[in-house]
């Protein structure tokens, strides 16, 4: 359960928080998979530090040895396939992420970082059934929520784009991540404004 909960906050640092407290919770986390002798976490969290600090051969490195340890870790899988988005190597990547949703169909993340890809290389209607798969494991994804509204958006969907915005902006926890809060404010002005000011 300490993983689960480690791997999450390192999740969340990545995601809105800064590369310090990713840093930190990375080391946090090879300290206690050293104590534990735990081999396939001691690689996994060597890969998530060099991921924070752009070494992504050097990650996929680690990750490759995390998954001969332990061939069902979805989330080496998925951060394999992350660095292989780094490093330009699409097609390849999308099989990891397949291999990731193989051997834990449970695990949100791979979900949604496979429907964050193909968001980006324009397959927005094939983006969007993998966020609703992520949001289906794991509703409170604010994160997702937020790349399903882009997802949308994309599609010229502009009233269910607000909506999973209004979505992100109740989920953020008050007080916290601003800037990204005023991005989302910013989107769901275009957003009206695309829509002829029907939204709201």
């Amino acid at each position: 359960m300490w993983l689960k909960r480690l791997r999450a906050r390192l999740d969340d640092a990545i995601t809105y928080g800064t590369k310090t407290e990713a840093l930190s919770i990375a080391r946090e986390g090879l300290r206690q998979a050293k104590e534990r002798k735990l081999l396939g976490e001691i690689e996994y969290f060597k890969g998530q530090l060099e991921i924070i600090k752009g070494r992504f051969v050097t990650a996929i490195e680690h990750f490759d040895a995390a998954i001969e340890y332990n061939p069902k870790d979805g989330a080496s899988y998925n951060d394999r396939a992350l660095c292989m988005v780094e490093l330009g190597i699409i097609d390849e990547a999308f099989s990891y992420f397949d291999k990731g949703i193989k051997v834990e169909s449970d695990y949100a993340t791979i979900y949604h970082n496979k429907g964050w890809l193909l968001n980006n290389i324009g397959r927005y209607s094939e983006a969007i059934k993998y966020f609703r798969k992520a949001l289906e494991l794991e509703p409170g994804r604010a994160v997702t929520y937020d790349n399903l509204a882009d997802a949308l958006g994309n599609l010229g969907d502009y009233r269910a784009s607000y909506q999973a915005y209004q979505k992100v902006l109740r989920l953020l926890k008050p007080g916290e991540c601003l800037d990204i809060r005023k991005q989302i404010a910013k989107q769901m002005e275009l957003l009206t404004s695309l829509d002829n000011g029907k939204i709201a």
